[in-house]
């Protein structure tokens, strides 16, 4: 049974370098093609900016506020890829004198993530360019992967498998569909979700084997660690859903009042917490293997501690 099981593996990873070579793309030969991002248009379709659900708000603001969130979206992967392209460097190790398939893929893997990285920079910069001075992303990518590193194997391959899955989701379910993006912001995700679909089952191998790993005592903690990098994706969440409703009071043409601009600093972390969390925990697939893993009691200690989110 266990030799099924590693050639059933090692032909998943196999099959993660063929689509690899297969669907390799260069940011500015595949992606860019000299484009530029439109500003008559939304970045983030409303399913991921939830600004529909703010009806005070006007066609024109909600399109800027999208803008933003679009801008952010963008820099938040730049920021989780940072500290997945490191674990997955560090587990690469792994394989350095064993299944050269499996070392191959991860090094493919990390490859990307590098590329994705850059691109992501690329996106800000381009619309720091066209959209007025005031906006800060204020996490710093180094610092988060230092505090993320420090946990544990599984909870960081958890994390990053959720982030994965969540990336399909918004792209098939939400950006894909919505006729009414920027063409080169919608071209983006869907060269972005091309290599992450290999990244999600690279994710998911990795993290099965690293649970196999673990006593019953040492997967309690890396629960608790998993909670405590979601709560701390949280913090982040709460600290630039501020600052982007900030910059958004700076530069837009509505004056609202007192009760509208806390609406819409809450609609903001709303979506936030949607996008980086929430959509990713409701994924059918990480539920599956999640719940694979885990005990009822362990199951009930990750739901109380997201309840006060969802």
């Amino acid at each position: 049974m266990l030799q099924q099981a590693h050639k059933t593996d090692n032909q998943r990873y196999a099959n993660c370098i063929a689509v690899s070579k297969r669907i390799r793309w260069e940011i500015e030969k595949d992606v860019f093609r000299g484009r530029q991002f439109e500003f008559d248009k939304k970045f983030l379709p409303d399913g991921l900016s939830k600004v529909q659900d703010l009806v005070f708000v006007t066609d024109n603001e909600k399109r800027l506020l999208s803008q933003i969130q679009g801008r952010t979206y963008a820099n938040m992967f730049g920021l989780v890829e940072r500290f997945i392209c490191a674990k997955i460097m560090e587990i690469s190790g792994d394989y350095v004198f064993g299944d050269q398939v499996a070392l191959e893929a991860l090094v493919r893997f990390s490859d990307e993530e590098l590329k994705h990285q850059e691109l992501f920079r690329r996106i800000d910069k381009m619309i720091g360019e066209k959209m007025p001075v005031g906006y800060q992303f204020l996490p710093q990518p180094n610092d988060v992967a230092a505090v993320v590193l420090e946990k544990s194997s599984w909870a960081v391959l958890a994390l990053t498998c959720h982030i994965e899955l969540f990336t399909q989701a918004h792209y098939k379910q939400s950006i894909e569909p919505d006729s009414n993006l920027s063409d080169l912001y919608r071209d983006i995700f869907l060269f972005h979700w091309k290599e992450e679909s290999q990244h999600a089952i690279l994710d998911e191998l990795e993290w099965v084997r690293e649970n196999q790993n673990l006593t019953d005592q040492e997967r309690d903690q890396a629960v608790q660690d998993l909670i405590d990098l979601v709560v701390a994706v949280d913090g982040i969440l709460q600290v630039q859903s501020q600052s982007d409703a900030d910059y958004f009071f700076q530069i837009c043409d509505e004056q609202y009042n007192a009760a509208q601009r806390a609406a819409i600093k809450n609609k903001l972390l709303d979506a936030y917490r949607w996008q980086y969390i929430i959509s990713g925990v409701q994924e059918p697939r990480f539920q599956k293997v999640l719940g694979s893993m885990i005990t009822q009691q362990q199951l009930a200690t990750i739901q109380q501690a997201l309840s006060t989110l969802m």
